[in-house]
């Protein structure tokens, strides 16, 4: 089977992180038996340079036409002075999102046994094991509800939420947590927001038909309250726009690097896949980059988009042996010598 993927390197460190990581793609389509073709297409600063637009119609195309979208990074300095609508973090990445209408955006966080050092907490809060999935509602909320105005006087945003909308990124986070560990947490704000009674009320209704999926209430608080304090508790955290951008950041410092955090991002057809860090120009074309988090948003398209559960599987292996004999690029080191993004992503190739 061949598999048409869009592949966006972007800016920075996006180029040399995106070509290292595809030998991963390369090698487990090899030894699972399928293929992959890729189409190459511009977004962000680079499209600017060159197209004059940070999201071409011809990457969009491309993306439209692929099974998944992999993306690299977008932004940097160079073109901070653009007008706001223009730069490449909101004319291309959040466009993309918006013409693929994506609407769930899925941030798994896992401490790796092997580094558990880096972890900012004490280690006899990790001794449970910390894996957790944050489900964020992608396409409503207060980002994208009206009214909002800003003037002298006054700023003033809405939350607004509708029934289906919650359904969808519902059904989304109690299919996910029937494949893990059957464990739901939705994190709201019903005691004070009526956009928020009206999510826990449509969650509870979903919960009716997974009856094998425990799904408990918490408020946004306590939530990133007990992210800290007893983060092993978590298996699947399902939220909205606003509450998700908040708690997945929070979570994204347990493993002690952004460079471990993958990311997808659902629509109806497509699904794009993307590290959770930025584009770092100040290290872009040294060679030391993190590969891993672009690996790890490969694994997660094997296994939702491409329906390669195998390679998947055997590509989040391959990062934890890869982890285990201490191949790291120097984000992940306290002492010893580091790898270069090259040799980190060829390891992990290895291990396949």
């Amino acid at each position: 089977m061949k598999h048409k993927i869009a592949v966006l390197a972007g800016d920075g460190i996006g180029p040399e992180v995106m070509d290292a990581s595809l030998k991963v793609l390369d090698r487990a389509a090899e030894s699972f038996g399928f293929s992959v073709e890729y189409r190459r297409a511009l977004i962000g600063g680079a499209a600017i340079d060159e197209r004059g637009r940070a999201l071409p119609e011809e990457s969009i195309d491309i993306c439209r036409s692929c099974d998944a979208v992999l993306l690299g990074s977008v932004g940097g300095p160079k073109w901070d002075k653009l007008p706001a609508d223009q730069r490449p973090e909101r004319a291309g990445l959040l466009a993309l999102r918006k013409e693929l209408s994506l609407y769930a955006n899925l941030r798994p966080v896992r401490v790796y046994p092997a580094i558990r050092e880096l972890s900012p907490l004490k280690n006899e809060l990790l001794e449970g094991g910390v894996d957790l999935l944050t489900v964020r509602e992608l396409s409503s909320g207060i980002y994208f509800s009206e009214p909002k105005a800003h003037n002298s006087d006054e700023g003033y945003d809405t939350m607004r939420y509708r029934r289906p909308t919650v359904q969808r990124i519902a059904e989304t986070a109690f299919d996910l947590a029937r494949q893990r560990r059957g464990r739901l947490t939705s994190v709201d704000k019903s005691n004070v927001l009526y956009s928020s009674i009206l999510w826990r009320e449509t969650v509870e209704e979903v919960s009716r038909n997974y009856p094998d999926v425990e799904l408990e209430h918490m408020y946004v608080d306590n939530a990133a309250m007990q992210m800290i304090i007893n983060p092993g508790r978590f298996d699947v955290i399902l939220t909205g726009n606003l509450f998700g951008d908040i708690l997945s950041d929070e979570s994204a410092a347990l493993p002690g690097s952004l460079g471990l955090l993958p990311s997808a991002s659902l629509g109806p057809k497509q699904h794009l896949y993307e590290p959770s860090g930025g584009s770092a120009p100040d290290i872009a074309g040294k060679g030391v980059a993190n590969p891993l988090a672009q690996i790890l948003s490969i694994a997660m398209m094997c296994d939702y988009s491409l329906e390669q559960k195998e390679a998947a599987r055997a590509i989040y292996r391959a990062v934890e042996r890869s982890i285990e004999k201490r191949v790291l690029s120097a984000d992940l080191l306290r002492r010893g010598k580091a790898s270069s993004t090259e040799k980190v992503a060829e390891a992990v190739a290895l291990e396949i």
